[in-house]
């Protein structure tokens, strides 16, 4: 309706005209605009017929917004009136929305096609797989070592098959998993479950059971972790959250090297084990089922200590 709040028949306009003329103050035709009710006013209007319509609506001026006078179009004002039964006036105006309740149901965006253009700088030029080489130049890219701790929370989200290799479909699905597409993205999603892990120990303890799997020559049909690879993995997997045994068992395992292999039930129970015995062997009981290898090592430990009190004891009595 153009700058005007409302227009009225005939029987308004003597109304307005009556309360507006020469003697009424600004301030009072102000409130009158405001306050005339017009419901019972548009009914009346749709019913008289359209040369009455246009002849009483050339002469017609309300009051705009700002207490002013203006002309009114007839024709503006019968298209609104009668498509529009309540005045704009009346309408209520809804609130806005906030941003940030307007965005909780989007999810967020992940291209399937910028994941595959990331695969593809990094694939093997022969094979269809990202390999040593083209993880390394990863790593490089993501400002991090390929023996960073992160490195390997990438290869658990990736859920890959094994060391050194991340097959197109690891790649594609992992970053989709975890809803990332960009270099950046993977960056802000390893910091974030990193600091995560610490919170959730569930978490961790998934991640310490993939190692053992990830660490396996699966092309070989590798069922035992060598005991190098296993050194390696322990101190990789525990960078956060070391143990206090930690040091001493894997002192004990590279002074053995008649010890080449890790099994799959060793590998899971050094995590309880290490959280039964804290930091003092004397808690551990040989009669529960633990594996040999942590019997081995329990009494290794001991003969040190034993071994150290002995040559305490004898530079004393000297």
């Amino acid at each position: 309706m153009g700058h005007c709040l409302s227009c009225f028949k005939s029987q308004a306009n003597a109304e307005i005209r009556s309360i507006t003329g020469p003697h009424a103050k600004n301030d009072e035709v102000t409130d009158i605009s405001v306050s005339v009710s017009v419901y019972p006013q548009v009914e009346p209007l749709l019913s008289t017929s359209e040369n009455n319509l246009n002849t009483n609506m050339n002469n017609l001026k309300v009051l705009n917004s700002f207490g002013e006078q203006s002309s009114c179009d007839p024709l503006n004002v019968q298209k609104n009136l009668v498509c529009e039964k309540t005045p704009k006036l009346f309408n209520p105006k809804l609130p806005s929305i906030p941003r940030t309740m307007s965005s909780l149901g989007s999810s967020e965006k992940i291209s399937e096609t910028k994941i595959n253009m990331l695969f593809n700088q990094y694939k093997d030029s022969i094979e269809d797989a990202i390999l040593a080489e083209g993880i390394e130049n990863l790593c490089n890219d993501l400002n991090l070592s390929p023996d960073d701790f992160k490195v390997l929370i990438l290869a658990w989200k990736l859920n890959a098959s094994q060391m050194c290799r991340f097959t197109k479909s690891e790649f594609v699905q992992g970053l989709k998993n975890m809803k990332t597409d960009s270099i950046k993205g993977i960056q802000h999603k390893l910091g974030d479950i990193s600091v995560e892990m610490q919170r959730e120990p569930e978490q961790f303890k998934d991640l310490y059971r993939f190692t053992f799997k990830f660490g396996l020559d699966v092309s070989s049909g590798q069922r035992i972790l060598p005991s190098d690879i296993a050194i390696v993995l322990w101190r990789l997997v525990f960078t956060n959250n070391e143990p206090p045994i930690l040091d001493r068992w894997l002192n004990y395992l590279e002074k053995n090297p008649q010890i080449r292999g890790i099994p799959k039930d060793t590998w899971y129970m050094f995590l309880n084990f290490c959280e039964f015995v804290g930091n003092d062997l004397s808690s551990y009981d040989d009669t529960e089922a633990w594996p040999s290898l942590f019997d081995d090592f329990v009494e290794y430990e001991n003969d040190q200590v034993n071994q150290n009190v002995t040559k305490s004891s004898i530079k004393i009595q000297d």
